[in-house]
């Protein structure tokens, strides 16, 4: 069973577009594709729909290297920003397991005003979880000290507003050590997350 370990968030220290770019293909995403397709299994049968796997390529770059990768999990065969979709992803101190909307996904407005109406639903969430507002910055707010109301108008009302929201695993976490416990706690955050993700699917 393949599982991030601490040496793979050193990927992020190799200098040069190129370089990283084949570190992150050689140690990084091997792992998304394991882990995903597991995932995309699991969830999928309590869904009972399917899952598509996506990995980032960056292929937009030219010249800077990635300073974080992830892959996602969606219902669309073609690409994934334009709805509601899970992430797995590592940042140099963390991975994070994100249900995400960024890039203004499709009926985001409705998914806001939802989540807005149904602010319960967070609150059945642990205190282990997480938002990010903007998925090209690595800072996060722990969900049970944010203004969740506050963020959530901003995903309404600003063109460029996201939301994401989710656990983490720091890369000295001892549960990397324990593959199958730390892909047991990912998957159970993506299963914490389905309520959320079923109400903003309604949306689109």
């Amino acid at each position: 069973m393949l599982m991030f370990t601490e040496k793979d968030f050193d990927v992020f220290t190799i200098a040069g577009l190129d370089p990283r770019m084949a570190g992150i293909r050689s140690t990084i995403q091997p792992k998304f594709q394991e882990l995903d397709d597991y995932f995309a299994e699991k969830l999928g049968e309590k869904l009972e729909t399917e899952f598509f796997v996506h990995i980032a390529q960056h292929r937009r770059r030219t010249v800077y290297p990635p300073e974080n990768t992830w892959s996602a999990l969606s219902q669309k065969k073609r690409g994934y920003k334009m709805e509601a979709h899970f992430q797995l992803g590592i940042w140099p101190d963390y991975l994070f397991m994100w249900l995400s909307l960024i890039d203004n996904p499709k009926n985001e407005k409705a998914i806001a005003q939802a989540f807005l109406d149904n602010q319960r639903l967070f609150k059945q969430l642990g205190d282990d979880f997480y938002l990010s507002i903007d998925h090209t910055q690595p800072q996060i707010e722990r969900l049970n000290e944010a203004d969740l109301e506050k963020h959530l108008t901003r995903f309404r009302d600003v063109k460029k507003g996201e939301f994401q929201i989710g656990r983490i695993i720091r890369k000295t976490d001892d549960l990397l050590n324990d593959p199958e416990k730390a892909r047991a706690y990912m998957l159970q955050t993506y299963e914490a997350l389905l309520p959320l993700y079923e109400l903003a699917s309604k949306q689109q």
